[in-house]
Parts: structure tokens; C-alpha cells; sequence
């Protein structure tokens, strides 16, 4: 069944560029697949990359493209705000043949991660390069997390996940928090349902404040952002509903006071722990005796264990600092008999570990470097259009996405599009004449 539905996923894309506008037909399709395809994923013949929701969704929207709208592939200009996703998706390729595992090893890496993260990045630049289709995608992903209550509900009330439920598999057992379930629908686990739930909310807070939307389908926003916002809370990602607060912080902050200080602040505590931990003196026990005041010391264990993990971690990726360790589990520790004493949870030390400093600066630079540009060019002194201050928002879930992995490793390929649109829209813009601080939006 799970098979069926990927391949049919194929020609329900490419029906979807035939029925709406193209920015619409990319933003359905990419949540669509992200929210409810299966966790599945198989091998095809002489393809080195697994088939999954993901890497049929571009495939299929690249085929539609050359299909229906080939110049729109044309109209693509390589820029050096490109550079960062060019060398996250080649740097695995320098990793394997700098560790001895051959060319071809480098290249099926390579392609696996050029789909993965390359194929979203590189449609949001060529589709969602305007104002206009960055603000879809913020009412696409709002309406994503609305359509998740249901679900949401359903799984807290019985326990049951819809993924098993309909697809027959689930990817992991029971996710428990606070001693009750946690749902986590057709995600991997309750803390991606959470991340999706944040963004979903942050979006939807904007498009109320901004008097975007008013309602759908007759029902005003200020009932479905409350319900939504319920739901959020009964996810019980702890994590995620500390981002959310700080989101809505920092764009209320810079729409009342007019400054982008809390933002800064909070991506240079993000670049203060990358090169801690890079370098090997993270305070970890430091923290642990300091929260151990005030927090339980069991809910401590998971924090110390992440900490001495990392730790370790990062000091054996030091041994191969520019393009680490490559694959195959090199990156990780092991006792005599071949078990791992280690356990990855973040992005940035899988980076650093496998791709080294190459790869952990580029992946955050592919992430973060439209956000910093964004908030450059658009402070919020030019927030007097609505628009403005959603795609400022946006930017905003983007730093919480980048900032979730750093404690985290959840593929998102949504934010990864969004990462494109936003690189898109400052492009065109032309930067290199644009008037900054221009304050209305055509």
C-alpha cells in the first residue's frame, strides 16, 4: 500500500500543475506530502537515493516545470547567496574520498542529499521568489496546522496513531510525555509534530494581527487560531512551545519598539553554542549543576546525556575537522565488539561529525543566511505593509527551525523551500541597488 501511494503521488503532482496556478500547486503539493504521505521509502533500480514523499514530491514538481513552465527553470541566475546549499549538498562528495570510501560512495551521498535538501531549496528560488508566494506558503503551512487538529485531537483521545492506523507501520513505539501519550500523527515522532505545530501557530498569529485572513470557510481566524493554539499546548512539546514564545517576542518587540535586537540576540546565543561546541568548551556540567537548583534531577538525565554525548562527539570530529568523517557511522564512538557508546540527536554534530566544519557551517549559512539578509534589508522600520511583516515572521520560524537543530536533527523540507523563497525575493530585489528601509511594497 505504502509503495502505491508514493507512486501515486507522481501523477496527483503533476495533476495539481495542471489545476492551479503554479506558486499554489507547488505549496499543496510540498505540504501535502510533508503532512500526510506515509514514512516510507524504497530503493529504486540504479537510483542511489531512496524514493520517499519528499524526493517524489520535487522530482514530480521538476517534471511538471519542464512540462508546463520550462522558462520559469530558465529565469534561474546562480547567485553567491546560493553558495551555502551548493556546498552542504557537494561537501559530502570531498568527505568520502578524503576518508578513503571511493567516488562512488561520494557521489550516490551527494545525490541523496542534493534531492533532499537541494530539490526543495532550488524550487523555492525559482517558485516562491516574491512577496506574494512566501506569503502562500505562511497561509499554506497555517492552514497545514489546522488541518492537523482533528488528528491531533483524535490521538490524545485514544492513543492511537493515525500513521499505524492507516498506513499499517509505525516508525516508532508509543511517545509518552508528562505520563500521558503524545500524538505525533504523520510525522516521525511528538517533537516534529511540535516543530510543525510551532511554525503553524507563528504563522497563524500573523496573519490575525495582520488582518490577513479574517476567516475560513466562514469561521473567523480568532476561533481557529485558539484551537489551534489548544492544540499546540496538548502536542506537549516543551521545546517547541518555548520557540513559539520567543517568535511572537520577537516580531511583537520589533512591531511595538521597532528594533531586531532580540532576534540578534537570540541567533548569537546560536552561534555562541555552535562554536563552543565545536571547539570543546561547551559548559555542559556547568549548566546541569546551575539548573540542578531549580529543575528535578531526572528530568535533568536526558540534558547531561546530550551533553557528554556531544562532548565526545565533537572531539572526534576534530581529528577530521575540515570534511569529518564521511558516513557509515565513522563519525560516531565505539567499545570493543563494535557497539556505539554515542548517540547523535542534533544536526549541527552530525554535520560537524560526518561533514565537518565544511559542512556544519554550510548547512546553518543555507539556513540562517536569508534570515539575517531579510532583517538587514527589511527592518522593522519598513514594516508599515502587512506583507512585510509576514515574510519578516517567516524569517523568524526559520531561526527557530535553525535553532531547533541545534538540539535537534528534524528534516524539514517545507522551511528548506521557504529558506529558497526568501533567498528568491531578496534577489530580486537587487540587493545591490535596492533602497533599504523602504518601507511600502509593490
Amino acid at each position: 500500500m505504502n509503495s502505491l501511494v508514493l507512486y501515486s503521488w507522481f501523477p496527483i503532482v503533476l495533476y495539481l500543475f495542471r489545476r492551479f496556478p503554479p506558486q499554489r500547486a507547488l505549496i499543496i503539493s510540498f505540504v501535502s506530502a510533508w503532512l500526510f504521505l506515509p514514512l516510507a521509502g524504497f530503493k529504486l533500480p540504479g537510483i542511489p537515493f531512496e524514493y520517499n514523499r519528499m524526493s517524489a514530491t520535487c522530482l514530480a514538481i521538476l517534471l511538471a516545470t519542464c512540462l508546463y513552465d520550462v522558462e520559469r527553470l530558465k529565469s534561474f541566475r546562480f547567485h553567491w547567496f546560493d553558495l551555502p546549499i551548493v556546498v552542504w549538498c557537494l561537501c559530502s562528495f570531498a568527505s568520502s574520498v578524503t576518508n578513503g570510501l571511493g567516488a562512488y560512495d561520494g557521489f550516490s551521498s551527494t545525490l541523496g542529499r542534493t534531492v533532499e535538501w537541494g530539490g526543495p531549496y532550488f524550487l523555492g528560488r525559482i517558485y516562491l521568489n516574491n512577496f506574494a508566494g512566501l506569503r502562500q506558503l505562511a497561509v499554506g503551512i497555517f492552514l497545514g496546522g489546522l488541518a492537523y487538529i482533528p488528528f491531533c485531537l483524535f490521538e490524545v483521545a485514544t492513543h492511537i496513531n493515525t500513521h499505524g492506523l492507516i498506513y499499517r507501520f509505525t516508525v516508532g513505539a508509543a511517545d509518552l510525555r508528562y505520563g500521558s501519550y503524545r500524538p505525533s500523527v504523520f510525522q516521525r515522532n511528538g517533537l516534529v509534530l511540535g516543530t510543525w505545530m510551532m511554525f503553524a501557530s507563528l504563522m497563524g498569529v500573523v496573519l490575525w494581527k495582520t488582518k490577513t485572513i479574517k476567516q475560513v470557510k466562514n469561521i473567523p481566524i480568532t476561533w481557529l487560531i485558539t484551537a489551534l493554539l489548544i492544540t499546540f499546548i496538548l502536542v506537549k512539546a516543551t521545546g517547541a512551545t518555548f520557540l513559539l514564545l520567543v517568535a511572537i517576542a520577537i516580531v511583537l518587540t520589533a512591531l511595538w519598539y521597532g528594533t531586531g535586537s532580540l532576534l540578534w540576540l537570540f541567533l548569537g546565543a546560536t552561534f555562541v553554542y555552535l562554536y563552543l561546541g565545536v571547539v570543546g568548551d561547551f559548559p555542559g556540567q556547568e549548566i546541569i549543576d546551575f539548573l540542578g537548583q531549580f529543575v528535578p534531577p531526572d528530568r535533568l538525565q536526558s540534558l547531561g546525556f546530550r551533553f557528554m554525548n556531544e562532548e565526545m562527539l565533537s572531539a572526534k570530529a576534530r581529528e577530521q575537522i575540515l570534511f569529518g568523517w564521511g558516513g557509515f557511522g565513522r563519525n560516531m564512538l565505539y567499545k570493543e565488539g563494535g557497539y556505539a557508546i554515542t548517540v547523535t540527536d542534533s544536526l549541527w554534530i552530525i554535520a560537524f561529525g560526518q561533514n565537518g566544519l565544511v559542512g556544519l557551517i554550510s548547512v546553518f549559512a543555507t539556513l540562517l543566511t536569508p534570515v539575517f539578509s531579510f532583517w538587514f534589508f527589511y527592518p522593522p522600520a519598513s514594516w508599515s505593509h502587512p506583507t512585510i511583516v509576514i515574510i519578516a515572521a517567516f524569517a523568524v520560524g526559520l531561526a527557530m527551525h535553525a535553532f531547533d537543530n541545534v538540539l535537534n536533527a528534524f528534516y524539514n523540507p517545507v522551511f528548506i523551500l521557504g529558506s529558497g523563497g526568501l533567498t528568491g525575493i531578496l534577489l530580486n530585489q537587487k540587493l545591490q541597488s535596492f533602497p533599504a528601509r523602504q518601507s511600502v511594497v509593490r
